[in-house]
């Protein structure tokens, strides 16, 4: 199960790649989430997706309920990392909550196999 992890390699982080991922990415919504990625040249060993999550400060004031929806999305994220298994070009991923409320993690975890997918049919289909 070591594949299953969501460990430090798979953390968006670097500043230059999340500014230029919101500035050329794709994007698109599936409720509750949205996703904006772009293929990077350079990723960590054995990492073919790095993912970031955002949720609003605006919607959630309370940084309790911003880390449980992040903690669900990234768990989310965890499980069906899989779908994207087959893709060639590395690429960072950042997904945004975009709920008004907390929604239970059925949602969170359907919405995110249907982003991936999506986000695989796309990749693909670019490449």
């Amino acid at each position: 199960m070591h594949h299953l992890k969501f460990d430090q390699e798979r953390r968006l982080k670097r500043r230059k790649i999340i500014e230029k991922l919101f500035k050329n990415g794709h994007s698109f919504g599936m409720y509750p989430l949205r996703a904006v990625w772009i293929p990077v040249e350079q990723s960590p060993e054995n990492c073919t997706v790095q993912m970031g999550v955002s949720v609003a400060k605006k919607k959630f004031p309370h940084a309790v309920d911003r880390n449980r929806i992040r903690r669900q999305v990234r768990e989310a994220f965890r499980i069906h990392q899989g779908l994207l298994a087959g893709l060639e070009a590395p690429l960072a991923l950042m997904v945004l909550y975009t709920a008004a409320e907390a929604l239970p993690f059925s949602d969170i975890e359907g919405a995110m196999v249907r982003l991936l997918k999506k986000i695989g049919k796309q990749v693909v289909k670019e490449g």
